[in-house]
């Protein structure tokens, strides 16, 4: 049973914190619009499949311009999270069967507070766009 509820975490390995990478997201990365969200993301080889059970890091900015109250933003970001830390399984799991490493980031560009459940049916078409992408990547690089 433990084994179950240790899949929907979202630990500190699985957070995209680090300065470097996140510069290397917005320099190199690709991104698409899915409202309120614009998602930032960027597929790369995986280094060492074997020794790395992350294939995702996530994170999620919400502006201060559209949100003066920083409890504000982050209920924003505690919803996305939360909507993330429950559907990136499938994306996961994607990426395991073909060795890929995806650092996505979320930025929030909605002008007001949204319920839960239209974040998490964002979060979800998101997931799954990814998902498409990362696919179609692989078709194209696979040789003949």
């Amino acid at each position: 049973m433990q084994s179950v509820s240790k899949q929907f975490t979202l630990g500190k390995k699985e957070r995209l914190k680090s300065r470097k990478q996140i510069e290397q997201l917005f320099r190199e990365g690709k991104s698409f619009a899915l409202p309120p969200f614009r998602i930032h993301y960027v597929l790369k080889e995986m280094l060492n499949a074997q020794h790395s059970m992350f294939h995702v890091q996530f994170g999620v900015g919400v502006g201060s311009k559209n949100f003066k109250k920083a409890v504000d933003r982050n209920r924003i970001k505690r919803l996305t999270r939360e909507a993330w830390r429950l559907q990136k399984n499938d994306l996961h799991e994607k990426l395991q069967r073909v060795e890929k490493q995806l650092n996505v980031f979320f930025i929030y560009t909605g002008k007001e507070i949204t319920e839960y459940s239209f974040v998490f049916d964002k979060v979800n078409a998101a997931i799954q766009k990814l998902i498409k992408r990362v696919e179609q990547r692989e078709k194209t690089k696979k040789p003949l």
